[in-house]
């Protein structure tokens, strides 16, 4: 698999920068994932399975998302997903301010 979980400080960095800045790389050009709520479990295998230089799935509460900025479209959250509630977003829209509070508390506390 061309996605490992543990990679070099310069794919986290990426991911920091990207986080900072609240935007996708430029250089991606597959559309970010969502999850469709009313069909995900919640079982957060989506979660424990997404690269760690994307890390772009979070709990929110008491659903499981998907941060467009942070998602390069790849397939690793599609392949795990035990109920395929996982689809291409190519409508999709900016995530609002409370949700990168809530990356920025989660972010700081794993660090």
């Amino acid at each position: 698999m061309p996605w490992v979980k543990d990679t070099p400080s310069v794919a986290t960095t990426g991911r920091t920068e990207r986080i900072a800045r609240q935007s996708r790389d430029e250089n991606w050009k597959k559309p970010p994932r969502r999850i469709e709520t009313s069909e995900c479990i919640t079982c957060d295998t989506c979660l424990r399975s997404c690269p760690s230089e994307f890390g772009a799935i979070f709990d929110d509460g008491l659903n499981v998302v998907i941060v467009p900025e942070l998602c390069s479209g790849c397939p690793v959250c599609v392949m795990v997903c035990p109920v395929d509630c996982i689809y291409v977003d190519e409508e999709w829209t900016a995530t609002e301010a409370r949700m990168w509070d809530h990356i920025d508390v989660t972010v700081r506390g794993t660090a």
